[in-house]
């Protein structure tokens, strides 16, 4: 047949469903789009929050490895080591207190004694006034019995009296002291040893958070790496999406031509199969192709949206073990350790007080009864001068002065008595006071200043610890507030993408469709569709494509026709015959 009748044979194919299948693969084509939208949309968010949890808990060893962190741990060791030492002195300033409770009250009896003596000494005097008024006549001077005796009784009286009110509120003010300490000691026995061995174990507790915090960094780091390869992986499998979209849209475009090049009246039968034919198959195969790769690439998408699902909930645990099990937080009990330590170094502070006024009015009582047995001295002086005046009168009276002159040595016996009396009084004191130096000396020297001290020194710990509590606080906080949403994104954005099997069937599906409207056919494509096909290669934008295209048609195709003269040539046989 020539060219001329070729010509007359004009193409009359039926392209309806052939078009058809252009509209459908738009539907794909927009839920592809719109999966892929919604997916990186979550993707983003659960993986910036993922990376500022992780962040988050990377912060954490740092601080807790923190130069302020050290010095307060190490304060708080000192504090407990010390604290130690102050239960150790309050066990013994107890016993010392209980000591100095007996040595008061030893002085109970010679002070009995001293007051009977003193007693004596008023009857004595008594006596002394009644047998002198009984011998006295007009021209005898017996004042010393009548008057110097009875007054030097009377002082003594009043000066033993002061003595013995004085050492009764002394015996109270100790008693009272050892009575608090005592009750105190009760409360707070073994609280200062206690303290001590709780700071010491929340110590070693930190201590043991921080080395395992410094080790989890790494696991942290680790992880983090981890995760940024999955977003990459799932950022360039999310990429598919588009492409995919692309390679459809040249897929609905090149049925669009072919449809129109079949509607145009401007091919033959045979040209028109041809066209129908290379131009489907062409379509068929890049629809396959893409299928396959949105199939392989959603896959591994998925895969990595699981494994970022996974990475998460290994940061949650990584990061729950750092903080606690229980959500409490080593820092919290050492925290609390240090606050019941404020608590009792200021109630040791109190004590100390307590003691330092027993001891202050411990020896500003024995300075007292120091002058009142000074007192008592003089007037021992003073009797003995007046029993040997006594004695001289009793001398010149001769056998009339014999019961007076037996008073007189009875007053110097009996003041004896009292100055013995209250120097054994007193040397019990003596030993009293020397307690309360020693217990002023404690209150107001180096034990006093190590409470104060210690407390101002806990305060600040606690302060210093405090803070890193409320940072690890809100690192959980964060964890627990933002970790399950962002492995629920993450396992929603992985489901989703289990959903495309069902697009891939549907795009497999026209992709049969599109072979059966366009079946292969034994012809050479011609010449003059050479541009068309030519003019479909250069719509696409990945290798892939081309390659495809370059496997059905070859790498070099004429994008210009033949020259015409040798289009239109005319077989002469065939025009005779």
């Amino acid at each position: 047949m020539t060219a001329l009748a070729r010509q007359s044979a004009i193409s009359d194919i039926d392209t309806s469903r052939l078009r058809a299948i252009a509209p459908a693969l738009a539907v794909p084509r927009e839920q592809i789009e719109s999966t892929f939208v919604t997916v990186g949309a979550r993707l983003a968010e659960g993986a910036s929050t993922l990376n500022r949890i992780s962040k988050v808990f990377e912060a954490l060893p740092a601080e807790l490895q923190s130069p302020e962190l050290e010095e307060a741990s190490s304060r708080l060791a000192e504090v407990g080591r010390r604290a130690q030492a102050i239960s150790a002195s309050f066990a013994t300033e107890q016993a010392d207190l209980s000591q100095l409770v007996e040595v008061v009250a030893a002085a109970d009896h010679p002070i009995s004694n001293l007051r009977r003596t003193v007693k004596m000494m008023g009857i004595v005097a008594i006596n002394a006034r009644v047998v002198a008024a009984s011998i006295v006549g007009d021209s005898d001077d017996f004042d010393v019995f009548t008057h110097d005796i009875a007054k030097l009784s009377e002082s003594a009286s009043t000066t033993i009296q002061d003595f013995t009110t004085v050492y009764r509120q002394l015996t109270d003010e100790v008693g009272q002291a050892a009575r608090q300490r005592g009750s105190f000691q009760h409360d707070h026995a073994d609280t200062l040893s206690d303290l001590a061995t709780s700071m010491e174990n929340a110590l070693s507790e930190v201590a043991r958070q921080r080395a395992t915090s410094v080790q989890s960094s790494a696991e942290t780091g680790r992880v983090s790496r981890q995760i940024v390869g999955r977003i990459a992986s799932a950022v360039m499998a999310l990429q598919v999406g588009d492409a995919t979209r692309q390679r459809i849209e040249h897929v609905e475009a090149g049925i669009e031509t072919l449809c129109d090049l079949l509607e145009g009246g401007t091919l033959s039968d045979d040209d028109a199969t041809a066209a129908q034919s290379a131009i489907g198959a062409l379509q068929a195969a890049q629809l396959t192709a893409a299928t396959d790769a949105f199939k392989d690439d959603v896959a591994e998408a998925s895969a990595a949206l699981i494994d970022l699902s996974a990475d998460a909930s290994v940061i949650m645990a990584h990061s729950r073990s750092i903080s606690g099990d229980d959500g409490g937080s080593p820092l919290a009990a050492l925290s609390a350790a240090v606050r019941d330590a404020a608590i009792v170094l200021s109630d040791c502070e109190t004590e100390r007080g307590k003691l330092e006024r027993v001891a202050t009015a411990v020896l500003r009582t024995v300075g007292t009864l120091l002058t009142h047995v000074e007192a008592v001295q003089e007037i021992e002086a003073n009797m003995r001068l007046v029993s040997l005046n006594a004695a001289v009168k009793c001398a010149q009276l001769g056998p009339r002065g014999a019961a007076l002159n037996v008073i007189a040595r009875q007053l110097r016996e009996l003041t004896g008595e009292t100055v013995a009396a209250a120097e054994a009084a007193m040397a019990g004191l003596h030993d009293a006071a020397r307690l309360a130096k020693s217990f002023g000396a404690a209150a107001n020297g180096d034990a006093a200043g190590r409470v104060g001290q210690l407390e101002q020194e806990a305060t600040v710990a606690l302060l210093l610890l405090q803070g890193v509590d409320r940072s690890l606080a809100e690192a959980l906080g964060t964890l627990e507030r933002d970790g399950p949403n962002v492995i629920a994104l993450l396992g929603h954005a992985a489901e989703t993408f289990a959903d495309q099997a069902a697009i891939s069937e549907t795009m497999r599906d026209l992709a049969l469709q599109i072979v059966a409207e366009c079946p292969p056919v034994a012809q050479d494509l011609p010449v003059d569709l050479h541009e068309v096909i030519s003019s479909l290669r250069k719509r696409y934008t990945m290798d892939a494509e081309r390659k495809i295209h370059e496997q059905l048609f070859g790498k070099e195709m004429l994008a210009e026709p033949a020259p015409k003269e040798e289009a239109e040539e005319v077989d002469l046989d065939d025009l005779f015959l």
